[in-house]
């Protein structure tokens, strides 16, 4: 997990730097899924607007959980993916 956190910081960047000027977009459907009870949405705004600059599809919506969503809503959550992956 550690790692995740490092690559965020310096690799990823850079990958995300490269494909966006080689106009490289994800064309399969995307899931932003988030919690509701955390600062992510007042940080950054509407997930899936973020994520449409790279994919015409983007899916999801906030759900009701603090920051560890698996943790605190897997009902919601396991929802959200069955109906993602079964439509």
């Amino acid at each position: 997990m550690l790692e995740d956190y490092r690559a965020g910081l310096t690799v990823d960047r850079q990958h995300e730097e490269a494909d966006r000027a080689r106009g490289v977009r994800i064309d399969c459907p995307v899931l932003v899924l988030w919690s509701l009870r955390d600062d992510l949405e007042d940080l950054h705004g509407d997930p899936r607007l973020i994520w449409r600059s790279w994919a015409d599809d983007v899916r999801g919506y906030g759900i009701d959980s603090g920051h560890h969503v698996a943790e605190e809503a897997p009902g919601p959550l396991s929802n959200a993916l069955g109906d993602f992956f079964t439509h």
